[in-house]
C-alpha cells in the first residue's frame, strides 16, 4: 500500500505540475507528511529532487507548443538558484513544523491568487498596473527569481505558486505562458535545493525514486489537459484544493487536528 501510495502521489503531482507550472512540491510535501507519516524536514526535502524531472519534461512541452519564455525562465532560475541555498539552511534554524506551518500560509495565499486570476481575467491577462512586455526587464526577472527562489529552498517547493501568478499579474504573461516559463525556473531551482537539502540529511532517496515513477508521465498528462482546457474552471477548482490543502496542513501542524 504504502509503495502504490507513493506511486500515486508522484502521478498527481506530475499532473499539478503539468498543468499550473508548480513543481509538485504543494501536493508532495503535505501528502508525505499527512499520508505517508514521514518526519516534517523530509517532507520539505524530498519532494525537490522529485521536481527535477517533472519540471524539465513540463518545460519541453510547453516550449514544443511555444508556451514559454525560456529566456526569461533562466534568468529568474540561474539567480534564485543561490537563494535556494540560503532558504534550504534556513529550515534548519527554524525546524519542521515552523516550515510546515508557513508551507501551508503560503499555499493558502497560492489559492487566493489563482482565484484572484480566474475571477478577474482581464487584470490578469495585462497585469496589475499595466505592465507591458517592455517592462520585463531582467533586472526585474533576477528579482523575482530571488523571492522564488528563497521559498523553494526553505519549503522544499518548486516556486511555480510564487513565478505563475507574478507572471501574470506584474509582467503581463499571458497565463498558460507563465505556466511554461514557470517550469524552466522550477527545474532550476530545484538543482541547488536538492544538493543542499540532501546534505542536511533532509531527502529520503527510496521515498523519492517512488515518487519519481509517477510524475513525468503525469507531468506531460498535465500540460496536455492546460492546453486543451478552459483555464477558469481549472483554476477555480486547482485554487480551491490549494486551500483546503495549505489549511488542513497548518492547523495539523499547529494541534488543531
Amino acid at each position: 500500500m504504502y509503495l502504490l501510495m507513493a506511486v500515486g502521489i508522484g502521478l498527481t503531482a506530475g499532473l499539478l505540475s503539468g498543468m499550473f507550472g508548480i513543481g509538485g512540491g504543494l501536493v508532495t510535501t503535505p501528502a508525505i507528511r499527512l499520508l505517508l507519516g514521514r518526519p516534517d524536514l523530509i517532507a520539505v526535502g524530498t519532494p525537490l529532487p522529485v521536481i527535477i524531472p517533472t519540471a524539465v519534461a513540463g518545460a519541453i512541452a510547453y516550449a514544443r507548443r511555444g508556451s514559454a519564455d525560456v529566456r526569461a525562465g533562466f534568468t529568474m532560475g540561474l539567480v534564485g538558484g543561490a537563494f535556494a541555498v540560503i532558504g534550504a539552511q534556513l529550515t534548519t534554524l527554524v525546524g519542521g513544523t515552523v516550515v510546515l506551518v508557513v508551507t501551508g500560509v503560503v499555499i493558502c495565499w497560492s489559492a487566493g491568487e489563482m482565484l484572484f486570476l480566474a475571477l478577474c481575467p482581464r487584470r490578469s491577462e495585462v497585469g496589475v498596473g499595466g505592465l507591458a512586455e517592455r517592462d520585463r526587464r531582467p533586472i526585474r526577472l533576477a528579482a523575482l527569481g530571488v523571492v522564488a527562489g528563497l521559498y523553494s529552498g526553505f519549503l522544499g517547493l518548486g516556486g511555480g505558486f510564487i513565478v505563475v501568478p507574478a507572471l501574470v499579474r506584474y509582467f503581463g504573461f499571458p497565463a498558460k505562458r507563465a505556466v511554461g516559463t514557470s517550469l524552466v525556473v522550477v527545474g532550476l531551482l530545484a538543482v541547488p535545493g536538492t544538493i543542499a537539502h540532501y546534505a542536511l540529511g533532509n531527502v529520503d532517496v527510496g521515498l523519492a525514486g517512488l515518487l519519481a515513477i509517477g510524475v513525468v508521465p503525469g507531468a506531460l498528462l498535465g500540460a496536455r489537459i492546460t492546453a486543451a482546457a478552459k483555464e477558469k474552471t481549472v483554476r477555480v477548482g486547482f485554487a480551491l484544493m490549494l486551500l483546503a490543502v495549505g489549511a488542513f496542513l497548518a492547523l495539523s501542524e499547529l494541534g488543531v487536528f
